[in-house]
């Protein structure tokens, strides 16, 4: 059986960051703590956890000490709380998404109703809508933005993990909205990238595994693109949710992870293929 890995499975260049700055920050020592989980890896959190960074879900708890601000960023009212709680914070927001909350705090400013293209839930489009000053949508295809009133100007960007196909839709949508429409393409590349590679091999495979958290919007967008071309496509977490069964009758098996999946996890998965 042939197992091929996708050349850019695992860690992005915002989540290595963020997990690097988490585990300095842990040696240090001191109460240290993130706002939210720092990526979207249960594995990543528990090893924090064992180091004494734990997860603080709401910025009302924070009781002094370093606050590090996760991968996805928060939302702005909760980074001014840590500020008058006189935190020490360290901010490992991604800067994609970073960029994307500095565009929608620009775009209301300057005078537009701003529209995020996204997943409503997900805590990174929380974190970018709380940064508009003025009317905010958050648009999940081109058919909810349809459905949106007519506006004057028009500002449009992306959730991060978003594929370039629905960004296009909803942009062509807007246009028929505004007079005035402006468009910050703000998908990150990382994540066109891995969906382009694990199509190739969705392709090619007879199986497709895809690892990652199931709360990781990027890997959940991952599974969806392997699944439309591979029906045996499986969304794992560990290398113990494997099924033997899977296999069976498979002569080329194609694997690849989400950009919040560490690489231990990565190859103890391929290790329990091979062995299977």
């Amino acid at each position: 059986m042939k197992i091929t890995l996708a050349k850019r499975a695992g860690f992005c260049f915002g989540v290595k960051r963020a997990t690097q700055m988490a585990f300095e920050a842990a040696e240090r020592g001191g109460r240290t703590c993130t706002l939210g989980p720092i990526i979207h890896s249960p594995q990543v959190v528990a090893r924090l956890e064992e180091l004494g960074v734990h997860v603080v879900s709401d910025a009302e708890h924070l009781e002094g000490g370093t606050v590090i601000i996760r991968s996805h960023g928060v939302a702005s009212e909760e980074l001014e709380t840590a500020i008058r709680k006189e935190m020490e914070i360290i901010d490992a927001t991604c800067p994609f998404v970073k960029k994307a909350q500095e565009h929608v705090k620009s775009l209301s400013l300057a005078g537009y109703d701003v529209v995020v293209v996204g997943d409503a839930d997900h805590p990174e489009v929380q974190g970018i809508v709380s940064y508009a000053r003025g009317a905010v949508f958050v648009i999940g295809s081109g058919e909810e933005a349809s459905r949106l009133p007519k506006m004057g100007k028009v500002g449009v960007v992306a959730q991060t993990t978003q594929s370039f196909e629905n960004l296009k839709q909803v942009v062509l949508e807007c246009l028929m909205k505004g007079n005035e429409t402006r468009v910050f393409n703000t998908i990150c590349d990382a994540t066109a990238v891995r969906q382009e590679e694990a199509k190739e091999l969705a392709n090619q495979a007879d199986c497709m595994i895809v690892i990652g958290g199931y709360n990781s919007a990027n890997t959940r967008r991952l599974a969806e693109v392997c699944t439309e071309l591979q029906s045996r496509t499986y969304h794992i977490e560990t290398a113990q949710q494997l099924n033997a069964e899977w296999f069976t009758g498979v002569d080329t098996v194609g694997v690849t992870a989400g950009a919040s999946t560490p690489k231990w996890v990565i190859d103890e998965v391929l290790r329990q293929i091979e062995q299977l």
